[in-house]
């Protein structure tokens, strides 16, 4: 799918169409992130830093679940 970057105000700007925020599964107010790789730039709804994060809690609360499980009464 080709974009064409567009001036918003002072700055610069793509217009994702319809077709793409339906595809991505997003709205308007939502993020987008633009991750770098080899092959160039990956724009995607996934936040990698987020998902490193929440694997470091899930790990955390596999090892201290009976900890948990008590406060949680």
């Amino acid at each position: 799918m080709k974009l064409k970057i567009t001036t918003i105000g002072n700055s610069a700007g793509v217009i994702l169409p319809r077709e793409l925020l339906t595809r991505l599964r997003l709205q308007k107010g939502d993020e987008l992130y633009a991750v770098e790789t080899p092959d160039g730039i990956r724009l995607t709804a996934y936040d990698p830093k987020l998902a490193a994060q929440m694997d470091v809690a899930e790990e955390i609360m596999r090892e201290d679940r009976q900890v948990l499980h008590k406060l949680a009464q």
